[in-house]
């Protein structure tokens, strides 16, 4: 089983949008995923993103592989899960 399956809620722990969830919407190969926030939601943008940068969370919503943005803030919508993924986590600081 992957970590990383389609549908999958994840926190993006590298990059500006460190501390933002994101939600895995395609795989692209072993190393790189399609995520989205959608980014009116969490102000992440559909993008490209190495899994060692994203952390995964347990919650996992149904969408087809390749979901649109509206897709997504339906599926959100119905698992109950808007209002957590609009707050953010603050990163962790490594020394």
């Amino acid at each position: 089983m992957r970590v990383f399956d389609v549908g999958r809620v994840c926190v993006k722990i590298a990059g500006r949008e460190a501390g933002r969830k994101c939600v895995v919407v395609d795989i692209i190969d072993d190393n790189f995923v399609l995520v989205t926030g959608p980014k009116a939601l969490t102000g992440v943008k559909r993008r490209r993103a190495n899994v060692r940068h994203l952390e995964p969370t347990p919650h996992r919503v149904d969408i087809p592989r390749g979901a649109s943005d509206d897709e997504v803030v339906k599926a959100l919508e119905k698992a109950g899960l808007l209002s957590e993924m609009r707050t953010p986590l603050k990163p962790l600081i490594k020394l």
